[in-house]
């Protein structure tokens, strides 16, 4: 099994080029289902996640062409509505999936999705609004049932909480539904607004996205499948890049005391990262160019609450710990989209790190003058990012273990260090 050894200790310097997203690809590449033809992709980034739902697709009877970062899906000869657990259990994005293939088809079986093991993150907001549209649910031996007799039902339907991949399966469910559904209390990601821009490339009625209301107009339109039914059109996606990727090469660099051209990344959704590695006192600067990011000899600390966006992400939060690790002063880090996120803290303290943890939600971090190399094991795809950081300021050597979860989010990202002058290297 693939291991990351690293030397700490050097400032990382130079440009570095950020992929596409992760987080937005998987559901543009579920949304190809809805349509009856070949629909393009590029910027797509090459990673375990996005093989893994290219198989899915497969299976189910799509077939793709990948040439570089660009992917060409065509569903229109899809046979089965199954997601076997196979292929589901390894990604959670899996989900994605069940609200196109009962839209189009009037049934879908989807296991009960895996993924990393950071909470429970349920998947019932999904089945509920699924259910408001019309769907008869069921669960048996791990798998999700959904069936209608006809076409999904426009419906107005309200999340209890803002989720992401709940907006977005019930948004392509909506597409090919009858009538209008309104979802409130939507989750307002960048993704959400990227997904919406491509289902309305593709002739889809969408409006509202990156709002908390988001109104989907069904498709009154063509042919799917084996039934009369309803399809959106072919069309090119372009992917927006990776905000969290570029977020972990800005915290890199602060934490380094570097100076780093992050491009190819969008200020305008990074803005809660940007804020605190400022008042961590680091200088970000904005241009054409892209973000500059440059450390200082003397971290500050500053305290840190991750929220839904346009809020501090939760997906940055074990990085941003690393570089609170190192600061002068005490913080405290208080996770509140799920209850399983402080896994990495064990292995930090296994660097050196002073981080104690209460009830469950809340870590306070006493920064030290200086981490030191250990053996580690990454618990996460974000737990990993966060061990890599840590390795790069540490002293001596850092063998980070278990890291197949950063090939599910981060392309290349020994290549892109080294390019840095980061002394890394799998072995």
């Amino acid at each position: 099994m693939d291991k990351i050894e690293i030397t700490g200790g050097i400032p990382l310097e130079g440009k570095v080029r950020i992929s596409g997203a992760k987080n937005a690809a998987l559901p543009l590449l579920a949304s190809s289902i809805l349509v009856q033809g070949p629909v393009d992709y590029t910027n797509i980034p090459d990673l375990m996640d996005i093989k893994s739902i290219k198989m899915l697709l497969e299976d189910l009877g799509a077939t793709t062409e990948t040439s570089g970062s660009n992917i060409r899906i065509d569903a229109s000869a899809i046979n089965k509505a199954e997601a076997e657990y196979d292929l589901v259990r390894k990604m959670r994005a899996s989900i994605l999936v069940l609200g196109p293939l009962v839209a189009r088809f009037g049934h879908a079986r989807v296991s009960l999705p895996g993924g990393c093991a950071i909470g429970a993150r349920p998947v019932d907001l999904h089945l509920k609004g699924l259910e408001a549209m019309g769907a008869k649910i069921s669960i048996e031996h791990g798998y999700i049932e959904a069936t209608t007799s006809g076409r999904l039902k426009g419906c107005e339907f309200y999340f209890d909480v803002p989720t992401v991949t709940g907006t977005e399966n019930l948004m392509m469910a909506a597409t090919l539904a009858q009538g209008t559904t309104v979802l409130r209390n939507c989750a307002r990601e960048p993704e959400i607004i990227a997904l919406a821009d491509a289902l309305n490339l593709m002739g889809g009625d969408v409006s509202g996205a990156g709002t908390a209301v988001i109104r989907i107009n069904g498709v009154e339109k063509g042919y799917c499948g084996k039934r009369s039914g309803q399809s959106l059109d072919s069309a090119s996606i372009h992917v927006i890049p990776d905000r969290i990727e570029a977020g972990t090469f800005m915290v890199a660099a602060a934490a380094t005391k570097g100076d780093v051209l992050v491009q190819g990344g969008e200020p305008e959704h990074m803005g809660g990262i940007i804020n605190k590695l400022r008042q961590s006192g680091a200088s970000v600067d904005i241009s054409e160019e892209g973000i500059r990011v440059k450390g200082v000899e003397k971290i500050k600390s500053t305290d840190i609450k991750t929220l839904p966006y346009p809020g501090f992400p939760t997906d940055m939060q074990a990085q941003f710990m690393v570089l609170m690790s190192i600061a002068e002063g005490n913080c405290v880090v208080h996770e509140t989209i799920f209850e399983n996120r402080f896994i990495h803290v064990n292995e930090l303290q296994r660097m050196g790190a002073d981080i104690s943890i209460s009830g469950g939600n809340y870590a306070m971090v006493r920064g030290v003058k200086s981490l030191s190399g250990a053996q580690v094991m990454a618990s996460d795809l974000r737990a990993s990012a966060s061990l890599v950081i840590a390795g790069l300021v540490a002293r001596g050597t850092t063998t980070i273990n278990r890291v197949y979860h950063i090939d599910r989010g981060y392309e290349s990202i020994e290549k892109k260090f080294s390019s840095l002058g980061a002394q890394i290297r799998r072995c």
